[in-house]
């Protein structure tokens, strides 16, 4: 009896080892550049669940953040023969061809944060791990709504991706009033975010209610609010968190912050193409990654993980 259980043990031991241990090979394209310190945390995600898993990957984005340098990137990623790619859809119409080159090819890939389920659908991905992002920004339109907000900023620093619109559009039609002018193209320098952040609502002092959309926007309006003695007066939202943003949340500056969960983002793609390359096995069904809201009655649950797991 000894011995079978011996052999029975070895049996499932062996059961349980991956059809394929040589170690996978993946790539991340992003279109966040160099600057922009959320993509730390799915950076962070991605070496975790290599580690996990036993597979190589490789981040790869344009240091400026130029789309047709992203596109190139993908392009090249493809020439590279990986295992599977996982790409944001920065821009469909920019990205479809690269995207749909690794296909043809055979790699497979899954789409992450930026872009839509029917976009992810459209080039033929896998799947789509994120958050529906004109949702998220009507999700945030109604809090400010509740809130009296009927004037607004949305300080979009990234204005050439069309999920940043979506944002602040959802936003808009939240509270029934047209996006027009309300959105500000930043620009992604801190400085400047500030100076022009300030300018908008002293041009505008009937604004009540600001969105920006990370922390990058986020920060430099964090000061240009309190330097213009607008705390307490000016209903302000964000996208995204951070430490600043956890202290802005404590300190009644910011209302609430909206967490899409980067580190899914990063983290499931790894184990899903692991999965699919090794067992054939890949779910069934796109991933929502968000929208949840962080607000100071439940900040202390996530600000020690902000920038690293949140």
């Amino acid at each position: 009896m000894l011995l079978g259980a011996v052999a029975l043990a070895g049996t499932l031991g062996m059961a349980a080892m991956p059809a394929n241990a040589d170690g996978e090979r993946f790539v991340l394209v992003s279109h966040a550049p160099d600057s922009d310190s959320w993509w730390n945390t799915i950076k962070n995600a991605i070496n975790i669940a290599g580690e996990q898993m036993g597979v190589t990957v490789e981040y790869r984005n344009p240091p400026t953040g130029d789309l047709a340098d992203m596109a190139r990137i993908v392009e090249q990623a493809t020439a590279s023969n990986p295992d599977g790619i996982i790409v944001t859809i920065a821009d469909f119409d920019v990205l479809s061809g690269p995207v749909n080159g690794a296909v043809d090819k055979g790699i497979p890939v899954i789409t992450i944060n930026s872009g839509t389920k029917e976009q992810s659908e459209k080039l033929h991905a896998l799947l789509h791990v994120g958050q529906p992002e004109y949702d998220a920004g009507f999700g945030a339109g109604k809090r400010a709504k509740e809130a009296g907000v009927t004037k607004f900023l949305c300080v979009n620093h990234y204005i050439t991706n069309p999920a940043s619109v979506e944002r602040c559009q959802g936003y808009a039609d939240a509270l029934g009033v047209e996006l027009g002018n309300q959105m500000i193209d930043s620009g992604q320098d801190p400085a400047e975010i500030k100076n022009k952040v300030s300018a908008y609502l002293r041009a505008n002092p009937e604004t009540n209610g600001i969105l920006t959309l990370g922390p990058t926007s986020a920060h430099p309006t964090i000061a240009a609010v309190q330097e213009g003695g607008l705390v307490g007066s000016m209903h302000f939202g964000t996208f995204d968190l951070s430490g600043e943003i956890a202290e802005a949340i404590k300190g009644d500056v910011i209302a609430f912050a909206i967490d899409q969960q980067p580190y899914l983002q990063g983290y499931l793609p790894v184990v899903f193409l692991t999965n699919y390359a090794r067992y054939g096995v890949i779910p069934a069904s796109h991933v929502n990654s968000g929208p949840g809201f962080v607000t100071k009655s439940n900040i202390a649950q996530v600000e020690k993980l902000a920038g690293e797991i949140r």
